[in-house]
């Protein structure tokens, strides 16, 4: 009987089922205890940016432990890890001259967004300005707040009343958004939250003008517009930020994985001039919040070689070739009986959505799926509608694009 508590596990299945321990990585591959190689599809959990066994990241942290593992960054205290770590994802940020709040991952990000937004009103003296705007299929991380959030209606299932004054949109529909935010009055609402392309929720980029539209609408009311980049953000669409490749600007942008490509736990949250400024005031006051991990100087070291390992490969440059290689790659798998459409062309991300006929007739199928793609020697992982999740490593070459194809078109057939 395991005594570790899963993530997102039905623990009676894993009790029963048994654990498949992953043991090593190298590059776009991983092993498990019994020494099978598989091609990972997901890079973990969209994080692993980099590739595995990057030797100078594991260096820069073994470095930092043994001069400073951590120390709390509360008050005037830092780090000089934590400091460089700040003013460089400010230099790469999508709003020139933004701050940068660390944290200890995504979930952490989106709670500080949140309370950010809501503080940000209080300061300005527009205190009825507290609901939140989310949309449909979206993933915020699975914080109270995060999960309040949800767009993913079985994710905040189950727990009661969550956190109060949200409220959800059509994901493709800037008429929602508009309408919601006149029916509220701009007056009470403090922010949009939006996924540039929905992750979790089954890999859905933006239709054509959306991402526009909705941040203009922003503009117009006031409303603080949030990025969530936790998935697309340091290079997976073929940018450092999606918001810097559709030119959104955000006020506020959240982000993680990426940062470190999962090398250790680090998350940052980006706040514009206009939002970070009324903090600065001197009449601002102590603002009551933060992590015991925040600025961790161990986790900044390296989120720092990773950003050097991105800058010197190019990755997002090479997100932005793979982008149709992926999307050519996958398509074949459309005209499966067992698929319904594939969604790709937009970095390297992307879902191989099953049919609904499919899914109707054994709603297990997803599970099923994923333990054949095991059975071919790719880890891919069912994502909430019945969709096969795609967004390997930056650094998966031709050959690797061709097995995971195969991989994932003999599992069809095999189903």
């Amino acid at each position: 009987m395991t005594t570790f508590w899963h993530s997102f596990a039905d623990m009676a299945a894993v009790e029963s089922g048994g654990e498949l321990v992953i043991d090593r990585g190298e590059g776009a591959h991983v092993w498990d205890e019994d020494g099978r190689r598989y091609l990972d599809a997901t890079a973990a959990l969209w994080y692993c940016n980099v590739g595995y066994g990057q030797e100078e990241i594991a260096d820069a942290a073994y470095r930092q432990l043994l001069r400073l593992s951590a120390y709390s960054t509360f008050g005037n205290l830092s780090n000089r890890p934590a400091i460089e770590l700040a003013e460089r994802v400010g230099d790469l940020a999508p709003v020139q001259g933004s701050k940068v709040f660390l944290t200890s991952g995504g979930s952490d990000s989106i709670d500080t967004a949140t309370k950010m937004a809501r503080r940000y009103w209080q300061l300005l003296g527009e205190t009825e300005r507290t609901l939140l705007v989310t949309r449909e299929h979206a993933y915020h991380g699975m914080h109270v707040a995060g999960t309040s959030l949800a767009g993913i209606e079985a994710n905040a299932a189950g727990h009661g009343p969550l956190v109060g004054d949200v409220v959800k949109v059509a994901w493709d529909s800037p008429a929602a958004l508009r309408e919601a935010i006149a029916f509220a009055g701009p007056q009470r609402v403090a922010a949009f939250f939006c996924e540039p392309v929905i992750g979790a929720g089954g890999v859905f980029a933006p239709p054509e003008g959306y991402l526009a539209e909705v941040r203009a609408i922003c503009r117009e009311t006031g409303v603080l517009f949030v990025a969530d980049e936790v998935i697309t953000g340091f290079g997976r669409v073929g940018d450092w930020f999606a918001s810097s490749r559709w030119s959104l600007e955000p006020d506020i942008v959240t982000c993680a994985k990426g940062i470190t490509s999962g090398y250790l736990p680090m998350g940052a949250v980006i706040a514009a001039p206009r939002v970070a400024e009324p903090f600065w005031r001197p009449n601002a006051g102590l603002w009551r919040h933060g992590y015991t991990y925040s600025g961790h100087a161990t986790a900044a070291a390296a989120a720092l070689a990773n950003l050097d390992v991105m800058e010197r490969e190019t990755l997002p440059k090479r997100a932005l070739e793979l982008e149709q290689d992926l999307a050519s790659a996958l398509a074949p798998l459309a005209d499966h009986e067992l698929v319904g459409e594939v969604r790709a062309g937009v970095g390297v991300l992307a879902a191989v959505q099953l049919s609904a006929g499919a899914l109707e007739a054994e709603p297990g199928l997803p599970a099923r799926l994923v333990a054949a793609c095991r059975g071919q020697g790719i880890l891919t992982r069912a994502l909430g509608i019945g969709a096969l999740q795609v967004s390997p490593a930056l650094v998966l070459d031709r050959d690797e694009l061709d097995e995971l194809r195969d991989g994932l078109s003999a599992a069809l057939d095999a189903v």
